[in-house]
């Protein structure tokens, strides 16, 4: 799969790319990341981006012209690296995009890619938006300085799922939002030493019972999802991944957590 980033800071993306361990994703080419500098594309000898808004009001608005100029350039590099493809989505991080989650990660992990365009300043030209953009992604109800943080966000995300990557190709899969979980979040983790500042690891974990393990552990999810996210709960059982035993073990932790209140 394949990656275009717009960008007024390319920079920002070398540490991502040469740090932790998903940057075997990109090492090993399993994502192929191109970033392009806006400002190649922009006329003047100030190479400028954009401009002030119509109408008025504070900042300033990214230039739909350097935007179409960057994006076609992007579209005939990829079409003569691999001109058997189809166009890929054009996507914008936003406020007024689909928030990002995991369902929509393991979709885009299972892509040919995307061109990821990242804003500026108060936005980008509406008439650019409009002839151009396919997705709007947001990460949450709040503002960035730059969409830089919300594409390696996206590219993170995605990098960890690709095979290879991560030490044992299975854990992803115990994620919280995971359909192996049920979407629902994960269980509590504990390591070595057993004893620390006086606090014990369940006994459970210590038993080498690999059912009651995997019974305490989808029981300690349920408690947490419960607890945290009921909303996981009601989409868990919606969808009718709930059984008997996970349905009789909420009613006794709601009557426990209401008599502890």
């Amino acid at each position: 799969m394949r990656f275009d980033v717009i960008t007024l800071f390319p920079e920002l993306f070398a540490p991502f790319l040469t740090s932790g361990i998903n940057r075997r994703a990109f090492e090993t080419g399993a994502v192929d990341l191109k970033l392009w500098q806006l400002r190649d594309f922009a006329d003047g000898a100030y190479r400028r981006v954009d401009d002030r808004p119509f109408g008025g009001g504070p900042g300033m608005v990214m230039l739909a012209e350097p935007l179409e100029q960057c994006l076609s350039a992007i579209r005939q590099d990829r079409s003569l690296q691999s001109p058997e493809k189809p166009q890929v989505p054009v996507v914008l991080f936003s406020p007024i995009g689909q928030t990002l989650n995991h369902s929509a990660v393991e979709s885009w992990s299972q892509s040919d890619g995307a061109i990821l365009i990242c804003g500026r300043y108060e936005g980008l030209d509406q008439r650019f938006i409009d002839a151009h953009v396919n997705v709007q992604i947001s990460l949450g109800d709040f503002v960035l300085s730059g969409g830089e943080i919300a594409a390696i966000a996206l590219l993170d995300a995605v990098a960890r799922l690709q095979p290879g990557v991560l030490n044992d190709e299975g854990s992803h899969q115990m994620d919280s939002f995971n359909p192996a979980l049920d979407g629902l979040l994960d269980c509590g983790h504990y390591t070595r030493p057993e004893t620390w500042n006086e606090q014990t690891v369940p006994s459970v974990l210590m038993s080498g019972h690999h059912a009651d393990i995997a019974k305490w552990r989808r029981q300690q999810s349920l408690a947490l999802t419960h607890k945290h996210r009921p909303d996981l709960i009601e989409s868990a059982r919606a969808m009718g991944k709930l059984s008997a035993k996970d349905e009789h073990f909420l009613v006794q932790y709601s009557n426990l957590s209401t008599r502890n209140t």
